[in-house]
């Protein structure tokens, strides 16, 4: 699928968050160069793209040609430099603020003049981000969700300050890739999804931890009671119960509100390896992981 008004898109980490990124953006015709520090993690990165779209193709979801099209508008580099011409670009690097401000640091050398930055964040404030460069107008958080290549929503995170103009840029960019947009006018920790989970899961989490229900009961009560397609505890084990707890402190530390602190057995489970399906066990077994 060819795109008139296609852009030059840089993903800087080749993750699962941003090898998905970088693959609904070269889907939806925008050329994307594709950057990690290995070159190991870009060949992982791009060999979880390809198979992506196999699985595609398989389903009838996209044509072999198209999916060869798109593997093609695919560039994979570990220089920085790389993303000089890019218009958009996307962070998806560790979620700890130090290292997202050096690599902001790093683009607001590199980057083009009008460039939008994006972080793909899920809890750090924009505006701390954005100070670390000299051009915070341009800087928005653009927080896709896992698995991007089949989930609808993007949070748009506008930081103090944010411009209109970044703001709309990004907002086209994320429907351009077939993505659902809400708007977090305020930058609070956590915006509006990470919040609002974070609060579920240490919640059902001090549940579990004080036995006033199993895992399997709270979980039935939030997918019957509320509606929930997945529980909380069963959402955390798919998460990770490391980012979750992460995500949780982060909160905690912003606002000291209690209803992000998160309880012991959570720290207790990250200690045991414990992260969820991910390491074959989390509040549930995951037997053959």
């Amino acid at each position: 699928m060819s795109n008139a008004s296609s852009q030059q898109i840089a993903v800087i980490g080749a993750g699962l968050m941003g090898a998905g990124i970088a693959q609904v953006s070269a889907q939806a015709g925008h050329p994307v160069v594709l950057r990690d520090v290995t070159e190991e993690a870009l060949q992982r990165g791009l060999a979880g793209i390809r198979a992506s779209y196999e699985k595609f193709v398989s389903k009838g979801r996209l044509t072999a040609e198209d999916a060869e099209a798109a593997l093609g508008r695919i560039t994979t580099t570990t220089d920085l430099g790389a993303v000089a011409e890019a218009d958009i670009v996307v962070e998806a690097v560790f979620e700890q603020l130090d290292v997202k401000e050096g690599v902001f640091r790093e683009l607001d050398k590199i980057a083009k003049d009008g460039a939008v930055l994006a972080s793909n964040t899920s809890a750090i404030p924009i505006t701390r981000i954005a100070a670390a460069t000299g051009r915070p107008e341009s800087v928005v958080g653009v927080h896709f969700f896992s698995p991007v290549p089949l989930m609808k929503l993007v949070e748009l995170v506008r930081g103090y300050k944010t411009s209109d103009e970044t703001l709309a840029t990004a907002r086209a960019f994320a429907e351009g890739v077939g993505k659902d947009v809400v708007v977090v006018n305020r930058d609070v920790a956590g915006f509006v999804t990470t919040r609002l989970i974070t609060a579920l899961v240490v919640e059902a989490a001090k549940l579990y931890e004080s036995g006033v229900a199993t895992a399997e009961d709270i979980d039935t009560a939030c997918r019957l009671g509320f509606g929930h397609p997945m529980g909380p505890l069963e959402t955390a084990d798919l998460t990770g119960v490391d980012i979750l707890l992460h995500a949780a402190r982060n909160i905690y530390a912003e606002t000291q509100d209690e209803k992000f602190a998160a309880p012991e057995i959570m720290a207790r489970m990250v200690t045991a390896g414990d992260l969820g399906r991910k390491s074959g066990r989390g509040f549930y077994p995951y037997p053959g992981k």
